[in-house]
């Protein structure tokens, strides 16, 4: 008798998407998450059009080498003005994730912006959950098409007016606005145009929370910003379990609070079950919480049992004063410190930064040298760059040396946000300062009343 052959079993290294239909929520979480949308999408899609000194109020001019942010203007030179900004961001979110997990990704990050407004459209045109349910399942026919067809329409405009706005600050958008309409832009401006463009059709209509899921890095490494008095959205299961419907006898029965609605499943934009305890997937949004509260105030029952609360607080019982008591510990205070000295610094240093620079290269083809008069002359090119918003007139000098003097005009005009490179000759008298490397002080200060006023250090050759 032969034997049976053994069963074989297929493990699948990747399970296809399960399609989730987010329910429409409505609550307190869910109002913040649209002002978020709001003040969000107000900056980025206004601030190009705002106005500031006869210029775009913020622009970012890579063929000229100059960021315009408002009333200031700075170059390549600022640089650490950018690093200190991303350190700033960087220490805000470990602070925020220290308090209260992801507030960053359920509010304001722009996949999440994004999706929320592309599924507001969704809702809008092809209707609640269950009717978006029944569209999918039904056979293509003329009402499918058209609803299909106007989604779809409606979020490529969306996508193309993102993908504008976007390239609008780095290209004055004005001047972008009558490229377009003359379907004159360049090659560069119609590939970022349509590529963010693609990019937010795509993971704001499709992919969605794939991106949350698997692209983002966030997703991965947040538990190491998490404790254990962090504020997270929980799911009280001692109040909740067992779960079960209620029904008149309900008084008389173990039930938990719980009546297993499956609404905090329904409206979570992941799919995830927090009944089943916090996930790497769960983005924060808190629109479980408003489905639940909206369902305990329907049954009788007290709100709160899916809120925000910490793993302290669940087991020790706390009180919300006690939790937010907890939250001033030594981590927190700590990135609250740090944030702070970086901020005041940042914008000390940003609001007392002199709006005049100066480079000085010598000339190194010509060492010192002996001029027909006897004294001793050294070439310099002075770069002087003006970062304000208007022209000024400046006034050269030169100290370090007995006798030392410039040989030429010492005044120049330089127009606003102008840079210019002043040749200049520095003489000394004969005698006067050690052979060899002496060094010497460049001063550039503004004669028209700004007060702005710059050093330079450099080197006078004396011949030996």
């Amino acid at each position: 008798m032969s034997e049976p052959a053994p069963k074989v079993s297929v493990i699948k290294m990747y399970s296809s998407r399960e399609e989730i239909y987010p329910r429409e929520v409505k609550g307190w979480f869910a109002s913040w998450r649209w002002v978020c949308v709001w003040l969000t999408q107000l900056v980025f899609y206004g601030f190009p059009w705002l106005s500031w000194n006869g210029r775009q109020a913020v622009l970012f001019d890579l063929g000229a080498r100059k960021f315009y942010i408002f009333g200031i203007v700075l170059w390549p030179q600022d640089f650490i003005y950018l690093a200190l900004l991303l350190i700033i961001c960087a220490y805000a979110l470990f602070l925020f994730t220290a308090v209260a997990g992801r507030l960053w990704c359920g509010y304001s990050c722009p996949q999440t912006v994004y999706t929320e407004i592309f599924m507001w459209v969704e809702r809008k045109i092809e209707g609640n959950r269950s009717a978006r349910m029944r569209l999918d399942k039904q056979p293509w026919n003329a009402e499918k098409i058209v609803k299909k067809s106007a989604k779809h329409l409606v979020w490529g405009l969306i996508a193309l007016w993102t993908g504008f706005t976007f390239v609008g600050y780095f290209t004055p958008i004005h001047e972008l606005l009558g490229e377009v309409a003359t379907l004159g832009l360049g090659p560069w401006e119609w590939f970022w145009i349509l590529f963010y463009g693609f990019a937010t059709y795509g993971n704001a209509g499709w992919m969605r929370e794939q991106v949350c899921k698997y692209m983002c890095p966030y997703a991965r490494f947040q538990s190491s910003m998490f404790d254990k008095d962090t504020l997270t959205i929980t799911y009280d299961k001692e109040r909740g379990e067992p779960r079960g419907a209620r029904s008149k006898s309900a008084a008389k029965s173990n039930l938990g609070d719980c009546i297993d609605c499956k609404m905090c499943v329904q409206v979570c934009p992941t799919g995830i079950d927090i009944r089943n305890g916090l996930q790497y997937d769960c983005i924060g949004c808190a629109a479980c919480i408003d489905a639940c509260d909206s369902v305990m105030d329907k049954v009788g029952a007290p709100r709160g049992l899916i809120r925000y609360s910490t793993d302290h607080a669940m087991k020790n019982k706390l009180t919300p004063k006690q939790i937010w008591r907890r939250t001033m510990r030594p981590r927190v205070l700590i990135y609250t410190a740090i944030l702070v000295v970086i901020v005041s610094g940042f914008v000390g240093s940003l609001l007392t930064r002199t709006p005049l620079k100066l480079d000085v290269i010598r000339d190194r083809g010509a060492m010192g040298r002996e001029v027909e008069d006897g004294m001793i002359e050294n070439v310099y090119r002075l770069q002087i760059m003006n970062t304000d918003e208007f022209p000024h007139k400046y006034r050269i000098k030169v100290s370090g040396i007995d006798t030392i003097a410039l040989d030429g005009a010492d005044e120049v005009e330089l127009p606003a946000t102008g840079l210019r490179a002043v040749p200049v000759r520095v003489r000394v008298a004969h005698g006067k300062g050690q052979p060899g490397s002496n060094k010497i002080m460049f001063e550039v200060e503004s004669t028209d009343g700004s007060h702005a006023e710059v050093k330079e250090k450099a080197v006078f050759f004396v011949p030996r």
